[in-house]
């Protein structure tokens, strides 16, 4: 490997191992709410306005429609989500966010979103130094790829 590859790869193991040794704050999180891996991905893609189409959603998600279908089923069946009649196709449905799915968003992400105690750790310095080394990694849309897997 040459010492850029080098690098990278020791970069992103200390950022893997970190996701790693934090995933028990987030799987916490998860089972305070009530939801799984796979609601929360779907959580993060929703919204209370935009209705996204079950073909878009799982294209998102990386998964057949089935797995889509029951996952938009189970948010339904938890009062987060709702599908509405596509206001041009009336043969497609789009899926919203209801009230109570945009209030658990929210404090999902809030709660997803916290810095995992080994990242408090550091210093002001060191917390500038590591976003501004991030800072050109950040996409567009957060979370607009990967399966819809734990």
């Amino acid at each position: 490997m040459t010492d850029h590859a080098t690098l990278a790869a020791d970069t992103w193991r200390l950022m893997f191992d970190l996701l790693i040794r934090s995933r028990p704050e987030r799987d916490a999180v998860l089972a305070r709410l009530g939801l799984t891996a796979n609601e929360y991905k779907a959580l993060h893609s929703l919204d209370a306005e935009d209705g996204r189409t079950m073909k878009d959603l799982a294209a998102e998600w990386q998964c057949d429609a089935s797995t889509a279908t029951w996952t938009v089923d189970r948010l339904q069946r938890l009062d987060l989500a709702e599908r509405r009649v596509h206001p041009t196709d009336r043969r497609a449905r789009l899926v919203v966010l209801t009230a109570r799915g945009a209030a658990m968003r929210a404090e999902l992400l809030g709660a997803m979103y916290a810095p995992p105690a080994d990242l408090l750790r550091l210093d002001g310095a060191q917390l500038r130094a590591l976003r501004e080394a991030l800072e050109p990694l950040r996409h567009d849309h957060p979370m607009d790829s990967g399966t819809v897997t734990a």
